[in-house]
């Protein structure tokens, strides 16, 4: 049954609140945008709870002009309808026009996205081929589709998209992220006090805020919310962002690293989270490789280096370079030992090195693990910020020496450490940072707009069982399925994942480590929530048996051609 029809002036034809049905009966509403002609043609599908019909004013740098049909986070129907595509947009159930209960990153949204799929290739104007590209909630359940495998899906194109919903996006190492708390807060308001709320009566009656709260070990409640590699084989453009440390970057990368498919590839860019999506390169980039699996253009893009990273060099400046994996075949896996010995006389207290040997005899540092618990609320979690960055002194800093040559670091990366608290468990929040020889931090432009450093870990020690499986040197995969406290004053080793990252550090620049009881410089976007964890006192130890250390993706310098 088609809704309201009408010309849009471009040779596009537009059919809103269309019925697409779901097969419990259910009648999902959707917008479809497509070629004013005869010739059938491929779709490019979204699914979810931004309400499709919603007009999103772009900023005024965004490399489209506004148009009349722009929805945030998708592509624009002025833009790729004329290049041979229809747009198709589902407002996901209990959202927008369409009835039910919404839960969001779902088996159950996921299984409706199945339907739209198959509804859409069965669709007279359309050649039966599916694509799906879209940035963020559009880009994370793409995952979760096609885990299912709907067969009228022949490509997707998730752009900054998470992949893991507890290990990326709920729980990082563990500790809660905010971020996700206040994502769900925010769209429960706009479909019950905002103006969706005029088209669905009471439609987000379902508790996913307890859900995944209740569900803070990974004991399989998110099998739906998670993708399974071993099943994701559809041919995909993973599209990351280096500076998506605490949401996307993760599921990004670990999709190239760990699907099976035959056809894939992996694209890192740096930056806002939305303007890359909508630049010629960008876009370029999409319409290729949905041209080739969608219409069967023979277009050469998959004869091309199946990775393309935007290599930062600091303060905004990239190269972009093509590779043919991930991680780099050339790595050179380096470690940066921790030494803890005593910092030198007018240096910080709780300053510590990073060194080439690892130190012969042990040391040690103990810092308070500052609790703020108590408060019992958000205004806890978000006054560790400081005014933008840690208190002067808390947990540790380390640094290597002035770099005798540039070095780039490009890859995945971890941390080793021994460490003991006081108490039962403690939190581990580590940073990344990049400071010039007169001791000023270079920063980047991050997926929000903030400044922030080169890359973030997380790690609650309860959570450190590590799944030896899947686990790599340079990349630890955690288990958390139960939780392993502490005896007070117990010494246990530890293995922190960094997120990925790639930066140009420059001759006489030094590397920082900041080692935190809670979030540092730069978590603007993505603070956490340590209910009553950080109290008492933490320990590194270093050196001895005890060695720590930073291992680091060093790229080696290419020959001049």
């Amino acid at each position: 049954m088609l809704g309201t029809r009408f010309e849009a002036g471009i040779g596009m034809i537009v059919d809103r609140n269309v019925d697409v049905p779901m097969r419990d009966g259910v009648r999902l509403k959707a917008d479809v945008f497509r070629p004013d002609g005869p010739e059938r043609v491929p779709v490019i599908l979204n699914l979810g709870p931004y309400q499709k019909d919603k007009l999103w004013t772009p900023p005024p740098d965004l490399g489209e002009p506004a148009t009349p049909n722009m929805n945030w986070e998708t592509v624009t129907p002025e833009w790729w309808v004329p290049q041979g595509y229809a747009a198709m947009r589902v407002d996901g159930r209990g959202s927008g026009h369409s009835q039910g209960q919404s839960e969001p990153w779902s088996q159950a949204e996921a299984v409706d996205y199945y339907d739209a799929i198959e509804w859409a290739a069965a669709q007279p104007w359309c050649n039966g081929n599916v694509g799906l590209s879209g940035i963020s909630y559009f880009a994370i359940n793409q995952w979760f589709v096609a885990n299912l495998k709907p067969p009228s899906l022949k490509a997707i194109i998730p752009w900054e998209g998470f992949a893991d919903l507890y290990r990326d996006a709920l729980f990082h190492g563990g500790i809660l992220s905010l971020f996700m708390t206040n994502w769900f807060t925010a769209h429960l308001m706009h479909h019950l006090v905002g103006r969706a709320s005029r088209q669905v009566a009471d439609g987000w009656q379902v508790n996913t805020l307890r859900h995944w709260l209740g569900n803070n070990l990974d004991s399989g409640a998110f099998a739906g919310s998670q993708a399974q590699w071993e099943r994701i084989d559809v041919p995909f453009l993973s599209v990351g962002n280096w500076t998506g440390f605490g949401l996307h970057l993760r599921g990004n990368t670990e999709a190239f690293m760990r699907s099976p498919s035959r056809h894939k590839k992996l694209r890192i860019h740096t930056g806002s989270h939305v303007h890359p999506f909508y630049t010629d390169e960008g876009k370029q980039d999409q319409i290729r490789f949905l041209d080739h699996w969608l219409k069967g253009v023979d277009n050469g893009v998959m004869d091309e280096p199946p990775v393309k990273l935007a290599i930062r060099h600091g303060a905004d400046r990239v190269e972009w370079r093509h590779e043919n994996e991930w991680p780099l075949a050339r790595t050179e896996w380096t470690k940066f030992y921790v030494d803890l010995s005593p910092p030198p006389e007018g240096a910080p207290a709780n300053a510590g090195r990073l060194v080439r040997e690892a130190p012969a005899e042990e040391t040690s540092r103990t810092y308070p693990a500052t609790g703020l618990g108590s408060m019992g609320s958000t205004s806890a979690a978000s006054s560790q910020v400081m005014g933008g960055g840690i208190k002067p002194g808390m947990g540790l800093a380390l640094e290597t020496d002035p770099l005798d040559e540039d070095l780039e670091v490009t890859g995945p990366l971890a941390a080793r450490f021994w460490v003991s608290s006081s108490t039962e468990d403690m939190d581990l929040f580590l940073t990344l940072r990049n400071f010039d020889p007169e001791g000023n931090e270079v920063l980047e432009t991050g997926q929000q707009g903030t400044p922030v450093p080169v890359a973030k870990g997380w790690l609650r020690v309860s959570h450190r069982e590590l799944d030896e499986t899947l686990s790599r040197p340079y990349r630890p995969y955690h288990k958390h399925t139960r939780r392993l406290y502490l005896e007070p004053g117990e010494v246990v080793p530890v293995d922190v994942e960094i997120w990925p990252t790639s930066m140009v550090f420059k001759k006489g620049h030094r590397i920082r480590l900041d080692v935190q009881p809670r979030d540092g410089v730069g978590s603007q976007g993505y603070m956490h929530y340590h209910a009553d964890y950080n109290v008492g006192t933490n320990t590194v130890h270093a050196g001895g048996a005890r060695a720590g250390y930073l291992l680091l993706p060093v790229i080696p310098a290419q020959p001049a051609a």
